[in-house]
């Protein structure tokens, strides 16, 4: 039998609409659902009865959510106890969690996060993660990149079939989205995995060391040459050469690399003997290379021979469910290397990190949730240690610009109608045309933005 068939829910709210929702929708998944109308009746329910969960509004008269949870904890401590509430506060979470809550989410909830908190839940209780299936980590992995979105199941499969060959290829994306890991994942996957791959920023090596850092150079060739050094291409014979930041080579520099990439050869700076090498070449770049070439900062020829094989990593506001996946690996990284027993992401927090947009993408996310765990008091991270960038993505809910009253008066109506035809209209852009995507962006439900649609 499954969990759902197996486990028994307590359901306490003092809101009837509430109550009645969570039972219809929990029922529906196989739980079997008890609900109390407020804490007294709940404490009673639990002197006469066990329930595997527990999941119990905050703000209750007489007996609160904090009442039951201790209540609970009291007559079976190995019952989970969930804490939902419209009035979240990090003072409240705090407390909850320090009296053995499992987790504690705010109204309004997604449906679908619910039911996976509540599964997750039921699993830590029951301790029944089946035998056949693969731990989180394994199904979520390749390699060093982590996600099991649609987006990032095309690039594992496009870097399986890529990996064999010889071939350019050409990695694009925003900063922080993973590129060098999946040139990394390409060259483990080849035949010169035994070899090296060389890292080349392109960015970070000055002007005038570029082609002595490339070609190596011979003993003589400049001042303080005092012997023959062997170039990063000469390193990288029989292996793979990765191009971080290809767009940041000058034209000079792009002229010399497009030897190389087309014959395999090159010259050390005051050399004369023409050195064959055999390498893969893998570049990469945050730029739209492009519109580089039309405006002439990047050879055409160059990027037609770097851009064999295109590989665009999306940026992880667009993967969506990626988010609680990485969010989750990077804290038990950081838990592990700070020495924290800090085992999950509350709730809360979670629909935080899943709302913002991430500019600076996975790396981003990694800084934020390390942060979080250096900051962190508790057991379970809660909103007051996360720390966002006030940038956004394509907007985001600041207005940044001062708002001030004309003297001689607004028409408030219509101000407000155009600020929220303005935020309705880059929601649907955003979301690519899906209606329950601008919905989640605008945190509102679905139904409230077909309504706000059909008065545009």
């Amino acid at each position: 039998m499954s969990i759902s068939e197996t486990s028994k829910i307590l359901v306490v709210d003092d809101e009837k609409s509430m109550r009645e929702f969570l039972d219809i929708m929990l029922t529906k998944e196989g739980y079997r659902v008890v609900c109390a109308r407020d804490g007294e009746e709940a404490c009673r329910i639990l002197e006469k009865d066990r329930f595997d969960l527990v999941i119990t509004d905050i703000r209750m008269k007489t007996i609160d959510g904090l009442g039951v949870l201790r209540k609970v904890k009291a007559v079976n401590p190995s019952t989970v106890v969930v804490l939902i509430s419209a009035f979240a506060t990090a003072e409240t979470a705090v407390e909850a969690m320090k009296e053995g809550a499992y987790d504690y989410i705010p109204k309004p909830f997604k449906v679908y996060d619910f039911k996976r908190i509540i599964a997750e839940a039921l699993k830590s209780s029951h301790s029944a993660l089946q035998a056949d299936e693969p731990p989180a980590k394994e199904r979520f992995h390749f390699g060093s990149l982590m996600g099991e979105s649609p987006q990032m199941r095309k690039i594992y499969d496009l870097i399986q079939r890529v990996s064999g060959t010889r071939t350019n290829i050409l990695i694009t994306g925003e900063s922080g989205t993973g590129k060098e890991l999946v040139a990394r994942a390409i060259h483990k996957l080849s035949d010169r995995r035994d070899r090296s791959i060389v890292v080349i920023n392109c960015a970070g090596i000055p002007e005038n060391l570029i082609e002595s850092e490339l070609f190596g150079f011979k003993k003589g060739a400049f001042t303080g040459a005092m012997a023959d050094k062997e170039g990063l291409f000469g390193v990288a014979d029989g292996g793979t050469v990765f191009l971080d930041e290809i767009g940041e080579f000058s034209p000079v520099i792009q002229v010399k690399l497009l030897r190389v990439i087309q014959d395999r050869t090159f010259t050390a700076v005051g050399g004369t003997d023409v050195k064959v090498v055999d390498v893969r070449f893998i570049a990469a770049t945050n730029k739209d290379l492009e519109t580089e070439v039309i405006s002439g900062n990047f050879r055409e020829d160059l990027y037609f021979r770097l851009n064999v094989i295109p590989i665009d990593l999306p940026p992880l506001r667009e993967r969506e469910g990626d988010i609680p996946l990485l969010a989750q690996h990077f804290l038990e990284k950081y838990s592990q290397e700070m020495g924290k027993d800090i085992g999950k992401i509350s709730a809360y927090a979670m629909s935080i990190l899943e709302k913002y947009s991430f500019p600076g993408n996975v790396r981003e996310l990694e800084n934020i949730v390390e942060r979080s765990v250096a900051l962190e008091s508790s057991n379970i991270v809660l909103p007051g240690s996360l720390t966002l960038s006030n940038r956004r993505v394509g907007g985001g809910t600041k207005i940044s610009q001062k708002m001030s009253l004309n003297p001689n008066g607004i028409e408030l109506d219509k101000v407000m109608a155009e600020i929220e035809k303005n935020y309705v209209t880059q929601a649907m852009e955003i979301a690519k045309g899906s209606k329950q995507r601008a919905a989640d962006l605008l945190c509102i439900n679905l139904r409230s933005l077909r309504y706000r649609l059909e008065k545009l």
